[in-house]
């Protein structure tokens, strides 16, 4: 396969009907009450109807991918951590000393990581992929973050990444994200793709005061009356007002959608990467899993854009895949039951 983001698009399809329809009838002679295991019977008609089989394939194994860049918009003021943060997580990623490495190790998880537009140059270790499209987006308040070829190119850096995991035997996808500064590009684009009001899709990233947050939304509405982005134009939308790292995962989202492989968002990154990936492929969102919902605004105006409900709900706004893994064995779990549980007739269970 190559990386190539139209003919992902048309691999896209539809949910399978008739295995959504098995997955709900087998749910019913389940030996429990009809509806009584709520949002996981639901998760797993849906991940039947993305496989076309019932049951589906449990989700494992699965890979963590962290997509890191780093922002012209930094130089705006709205984050108070340095630029070099990005770097340095980096490389505690590779050396498996995150909060992302932790969690995923409790689910069973790999990790990868894959600088797609950091800054400082990077030095690889195997779990570390060199796929820098530039070194760091422009500000995006003063011009285009990103020209549409280079917007392209990050794009497809995350269906590649997709496409090699699923090949090398993954079963699941989970987003992962690191740039410092990239809740703005994030509250851009879910501006765009929602289009709310950047008051609603602009949070405190890591823990700005009331002074730089209104800042940070004024930033967003400059950028946005500056370039006017179309929502029906993606890829002009990323250019404008995305991130590398936010371009890369509405790739990864895509080819893992074209796979027919489910993917487990994360946070407010990934939901405004998967608002992007939607508007390339409405029919996308049938792989999208939301695995948590972030502390930041942002991620519930995206995901009740998308239609999704979250899995988990613990206040966090870390990013990194955190959330996403933490939701692993829950979607494993909903999964299993439609391979293990009995059924009234064989296990000689009466029904009501």
């Amino acid at each position: 396969m190559t990386a190539d983001l139209d003919a992902t698009i048309a691999a896209v399809r539809p949910a399978d009907e008739a295995a959504m329809a098995a997955a709900r009838d087998l749910q019913a002679r389940l030996t429990k009450p009809a509806g009584s295991l709520g949002t996981l019977e639901e998760l797993s008609v849906r991940l039947a109807g993305l496989a076309g089989v019932c049951p589906p394939p449990l989700p494992a194994p699965a890979t963590v991918a962290v997509f890191a860049g780093d922002h012209g918009v930094h130089a705006q003021g709205v984050s108070p951590w340095p630029q070099e943060v990005t770097a340095q997580m980096v490389a505690n990623f590779v050396a498996g000393g995150a909060v992302v490495n932790t969690f995923a190790r409790q689910a069973g998880a790999d990790v990868m990581v894959i600088d797609v537009g950091v800054a400082i140059p990077l030095h690889g270790e195997a779990t570390l992929l060199d796929a820098n499209v530039r070194r760091g987006t422009r500000d995006l308040s003063v011009g285009p973050a990103l020209t549409r070829d280079e917007a392209r190119a990050a794009v497809e850096v995350g269906i590649g990444v997709a496409e090699a995991l699923v090949a090398s035997g993954a079963r699941c996808l989970l987003t992962g994200d690191m740039g410092i500064a990239n809740t703005t590009p994030a509250a851009a684009l879910t501006a765009v793709f929602t289009g709310s009001d950047p008051v609603l899709a602009t949070g405190r990233g890591t823990g700005i005061d009331d002074a730089t947050l209104e800042h940070k939304v004024e930033v967003v509405r400059r950028a946005l009356a500056l370039h006017r982005p179309d929502p029906a134009d993606p890829l002009g939308v990323l250019a404008a007002v995305g991130g590398l790292e936010h371009a890369a995962l509405a790739g990864f989202v895509l080819g893992a959608a074209a796979q027919r492989v489910p993917v487990i968002i994360d946070g407010v990154i990934a939901a405004s990467a998967a608002l992007a990936a939607a508007a390339f492929a409405p029919d996308a969102v049938a792989a999208m899993v939301a695995g948590h919902r972030s502390a930041e605004p942002g991620a519930t105006v995206a995901l009740a854009h998308l239609g999704l409900e979250p899995l988990l709900d613990l206040g966090m706004r870390l990013g990194e895949g955190s959330g996403a893994a933490l939701a692993l064995p829950v979607v494993t779990a909903a999964v299993r039951v439609l391979h293990e549980v009995a059924t009234f007739d064989s296990a000689g269970v009466s029904e009501k």
